[in-house]
């Protein structure tokens, strides 16, 4: 049974969180572009980047998620997603889950916050980026984060990502694109 103090813990109300202040004008929307794999013991980074290419956005995350994360950018594989359950969940409930808005960093955590519509008394959740991004990847959320965020998450990062990391998923996706046209 979920007590009130645990819900108090993980969700938040939108108006209740002093920590993010910030105007939709001031978001920079972000697609996914690749995952950074370094060596085994070091945290991968899914790579997120405008449109434009301006703006890069490296996030942490923990092994398993880069896992799923990798698995669900091959489109010739058979989506087999741990999501899967939790999107009928959300879907049965008339939730949806509608963007997601990186909005702190506290030591080397960057948090979200899951903006959804249909829940009868929250409009958000808070959560670690680490433990949020496959899901956000798998359900098609889109991504947005303000450009003062992106320079402190590159500041942050810098530490922990590691120049010869690989960005694995576009190049597997142009490898499959031109076997596809051959």
């Amino acid at each position: 049974m979920v007590t009130d103090q645990l819900k108090a813990d993980f969700l938040f109300n939108a108006q209740q969180d002093e920590k993010f202040n910030f105007d939709d004008d001031d978001l920079v929307e972000l697609k996914p572009y690749g995952l950074s794999l370094n060596n085994e013991n070091a945290r991968p980074f899914l790579i997120l980047k405008d449109a434009l290419g301006e703006h890069t956005l490296p996030v942490a995350v923990t092994q398993i998620e880069a896992g799923v994360a990798l698995s669900q950018s091959s489109p010739t594989q058979i989506s087999t997603s741990p999501h899967a359950f939790l999107e009928k969940l959300l879907s049965s409930l008339d939730i949806r889950i509608e963007r997601c808005v990186f909005i702190e960093i506290t030591g080397n955590h960057q948090y979200v916050r899951i903006f959804m519509s249909g829940h009868s008394t929250y409009q958000s959740i808070k959560l670690r980026a680490d433990e949020a991004m496959s899901l956000c990847l798998h359900l098609k959320v889109p991504f947005y984060a303000t450009k003062s965020f992106i320079q402190k998450s590159k500041v942050m990062s810098t530490t922990s990502m590691d120049e010869t990391a690989q960005i694995v998923m576009n190049q597997r996706n142009v490898a499959v694109k031109k076997e596809l046209l051959h």
